[in-house]
């Protein structure tokens, strides 16, 4: 099978530039570099004209650290055409405010892996994997490989409807070698490298290994929270005369301080908007370590936050905190010349929490069902609503309003008399699975034959901790809540077991120099079981009639073909064509949207059991390619390709409870999953890349995406909803019928353009990037948007000149990110049909300087 890459994908023309190399062969690199300068050739930005049905890019790892030493791997694709990833972090780290769109996909209908490995959907919940980042170093970071159409047939994942990205880690060097990197910068950054490689060494020299840590530690840069953790990596290789054997390890400890979204209200034509609505900040930076004063001087007595601000009230503090082991060992048989077999066998631990301690009163409809003694007796009028704590509804008669304030504040007494209440959402992953692969070379046919199969068990807790008004210490960022206390109540506890299969078949036929054809097809299956030891209580989650939906969801595809072909117009330009279909399972999460077991019902869950339809989606993709030099140095590449995608069944997962932190309550809410139908796609992706030698380089690409639903939807309260074949028109929903039709996915700009220019003059490097993202729609209906932005960074790096110092190679470089300061929103959550959404600000001018060596 041939996984060689293309250069570029293609949208009709953004900006790239620097050394980016789009490797030829996407595939595992040989065992050990031939020298230690191995790694620092692959330096220069190619759009190459390789033998490859679909359009796929490969950034190297020195592009990747020119980006910011330490990004991380799907930060670093942001500079491709069609690709749209942002955070409100520049390392792209922060995963609750990620957001990635290729080719009008969302994260989680993509596919990721790492060497092979699936690292699961990326959903900032994420039941079944992890992300590029922890899974390796930055810097041990070889290559990733982008298919913005549709990803390779091998790829082990069940979510890539819309392409993959693949990282490889990079190989232990033939040489021993030490490497060290040391990086400072704007808020306290200090990230620390190092790696070891032991160079060849047994008989013959057939194994090398390799072992390194890194250490961030940065203050976020509008509040007082520190990003960081620690991380390691080790890899050996035995590349013996029957196979190559290859261990690896990866260990993961991580804290993430989250960013609040703001939340905004745009009333709908000839409506109104209240002050609270309109009220609209910039950022809402949390108070940690604060204690005194956001007790005391935001938050009322009783835990209220201020009713002047609404849904952007400031919470204390917010947090991500994973931890993370895993480890794969492949064996590559070589069955003579013409036969190989591949077989991989890993495991994946981890366990973490996303925490959020904030005001009582905004937790106050959940945490008055377990804690008030009287609720099950209180008349449902005179229960407290949201952010009023202590404060009776003005309906209620059967109680006094001294009654509701001494209730009030006995809930304040029993969460820990401080006001504050801390929410988490706790995380087990243990999953394992082996990924498998014959290859066949049969002369003019080459066939792969494979299969990857996994077994996860995973578990969610939503669990509630008090915070102790005389012990703030215990309640920080940094502490797991279970680790310092018994939680005030567990509200609910998701167990969910899946097993997944796919199976794949392809063969690649040359009948002559010019043409290459490759046809196949994969099996997707999906055996899901979930269900809840421990149930909500009545009253605390809204849109729940019931318990939380438990059962099996099995869902079996065996046909899922792709075909396509190259064919070599002349010496320099080549034309290709893929058309694949692909499906996504559903979403076994426990403990959120997204995913049947979540619907606010089991009549609604047994809906999608018996007659729902997991997404699918058919892609069309073909291009031309150019490769040209002109002697001197000067070189010439472009590619430019269409697509067109028929997105079958798609599902969106509808918040009964919007609003708040990443646009959605604190206090949660079961989903209403609509099948709205189908959405179609067509886009165009130009780039190209000049090349003057080594001194000059300019890589300039433009995308452009038209993504549309095709019918207009309705939603229940019962948590399932469907497409209605009307096409209404308009901003306002009519009759329980929300106008989709017509309309732009939200998220996803029309337009892109992305620049990389490199300027090389002696052992100094000049490096610019500009970034333009169009306007994006912030609801189902697109009658909020926000505006478009267009992003500068630079790069100056200079090295030490040769035989100076007794190292290889040493250099010292200053990265700026949002050069000139460009204010703005980056990540948009979704989750209403109109006028609301929330946004994250975009992270301003940061400096950064790095000092690196190795010897």
């Amino acid at each position: 099978m041939i996984r060689s890459t293309t250069s570029l994908l293609a949208l009709a023309g953004a900006l790239f530039a620097a050394d980016m190399a789009i490797a030829a062969d996407p595939a595992p690199a040989p065992a050990a570099d031939a020298t230690p300068a191995a790694l620092d050739d692959a330096s220069t930005i190619t759009v190459t004209a390789v033998k490859s049905t679909r359009s796929a890019t490969a950034i190297p790892q020195t592009e990747i650290q020119k980006i910011l030493p330490g990004v991380s791997p799907l930060k670093a694709i942001q500079t491709l055409p069609g690709v749209l990833y942002i955070t409100a972090d520049p390392w792209g780290y922060n995963e609750q405010n990620a957001q990635i769109f290729i080719h009008g996909f969302a994260a989680n209908q993509l596919g990721y892996t790492m060497d092979g490995i699936p690292l699961g959907d990326q959903s900032y919940g994420n039941y079944n994997g992890l992300s590029p980042q922890r899974a390796v170093i930055s810097e041990n970071v070889g290559r990733v490989v982008v298919a913005t159409g549709a990803g390779d047939l091998a790829t082990a994942s069940n979510s890539n409807l819309g392409g993959t990205v693949e990282t490889y880690s990079s190989n232990p060097l033939a040489k021993f070698s030490i490497q060290a990197g040391q990086t400072f910068g704007s808020y306290s950054t200090s990230r620390t490298f190092v790696r070891i490689d032991s160079g060849a060494f047994g008989p013959g020299g057939e194994n090398s290994a390799y072992i390194s840590a890194a250490r961030q530690h940065a203050r976020a840069w509008d509040f007082d929270g520190i990003q960081g953790g620690y991380q390691a990596n080790a890899k050996f290789v035995h590349d013996g005369g029957f196979g190559k054997l290859t261990l690896y390890f990866d260990y993961n400890d991580m804290t993430q301080p989250n960013e609040d979204a703001t939340v905004f209200f745009k009333p709908s034509a000839g409506g109104t908007a209240s002050a609270v609505q309109l009220y609209t900040p910039y950022t809402k930076p949390f108070y940690y370590p604060d204690f005194s004063t956001y007790r005391t001087s935001y938050l009322s007595a009783l835990g209220n936050s201020p009713s002047s601000v609404g849904g952007n009230y400031r919470n204390y503090y917010s947090d991500a905190q994973r931890t993370d082991y895993l480890g794969y060992a492949r064996y590559d048989a070589r069955f003579g010349d013409k036969v190989t077999w591949s077989t991989t066998g890993y495991y994946h631990h981890n366990d973490g929490a996303g925490v959020v301690a904030g005001p009582l009163g905004q937790s106050i409809t959940t945490a008055q069902p377990y804690l008030d003694p009287n609720y099950t007796t209180i008349p449902t009028n005179c229960r407290f609503g949201g952010n009023s704590n202590g404060i009776l509804p003005a309906a209620c008669t059967g109680l006094t309003a001294a009654q509701g304030a001494a209730a009030g504040a006995a809930l304040v007494a029993a969460t820990g008399g401080s006001g504050l209440i801390t929410r988490t959402t706790e995380y087990r992953i243990d999953r394992g699975g082996v990924v498998s692969a014959l290859n066949l070379d049969l002369g003019h046919h080459k066939i792969e034959l494979g299969g990857w199969f996994e077994h996860n068990s995973t578990t969610q807790w939503r669990r509630w901790y008090a915070v102790d008004v005389n012990n703030p210490s215990s309640s920080t960022p940094y502490i797991r809540p279970l680790d310092v206390g018994k939680p005030l109540f567990t509200q609910y506890q998701g167990e969910a077991r899946i097993n997944e299969l796919q199976l794949h078949l392809q063969d690649t036929w040359q009948p002559f120099d010019r043409l290459l054809v490759q046809a196949g097809f994969k099996t997707s299956a999906q055996w899901a079981n979930g269900w809840f030891p421990v149930q909500p209580v009545a009253g605390s989650l809204s849109g729940l009639t019931g318990g939380l939906p438990q059962g099996k969801i099995d869902t079996l595809r065996w046909f899922l073909p792709a075909v396509g072909a190259t064919y070599d117009v002349t010496g320099n330009e080549q034309v290709y064509f893929n058309v694949q279909k692909n499906l996504r399972q559903y979403q076994a999460y426990l403990a959120g949207g997204g995913g049947p077991w979540f619907t606010g019902s089991q009549s609604a869950f047994n809906a999608f059991a018996d007659q729902g339809k997991p997404e699918s989606s058919w892609t069309y993709e073909g291009g031309l390619r150019s490769h040209r030099n002109f002697g001197n140095g000067v070189g010439f590449e472009a590619q430019i390709n269409y697509y067109h995608v028929v997105f079958n069944n798609r599902l969106l997962a509808i918040s009964t409870n919007p609003g708040g932190i990443a646009g959605g309550s604190i206090t949660g809410g079961t989903s209403i999953l609509v099948n709205v139908g189908d959405v179609h796609t067509d886009g165009v992706d130009a780039a190209f890349t000049l090349r003057f030698g080594r001194t000059f380089s300019l890589y300039n690409a433009t995308s452009y995406n038209l993504s549309k639903y095709q019918s207009d939807y309705t939603s229940t309260a019962t948590g399932i909803g469907a497409a209605t074949g009307t096409c209404i028109g308009g901003y306002l929903v009519v009759g329980g019928v929300v106008p989709t039709c017509g309309k732009q996915l939200p998220g996803t700009p029309k337009w892109m353009n992305k620049t990389v220019a490199t300027l090389s003059v002696g052992p100094f490097e000049v490096q610019g990037i500009g970034d333009f993202v169009g306007r994006r729609f912030a609801t189902f209906t697109d009658d909020a948007s926000v505006p478009s932005y267009f992003l500068t960074s630079l790069r100056i790096a200079a090295k030490v000149p040769e035989n100076l110092l007794p190292l290889r190679k040493a250099e010292i470089a200053l990265n700026v990110t949002n050069l000139t300061d460009k204010k703005g929103w980056s990540s948009i959550s979704i989750g209403s049909a109109t006028n609301n959404y929330s946004a994250y600000p975009i992270a301003p001018r940061q400096w950064f300087l790095t000092l690196s060596a190795a010897y």
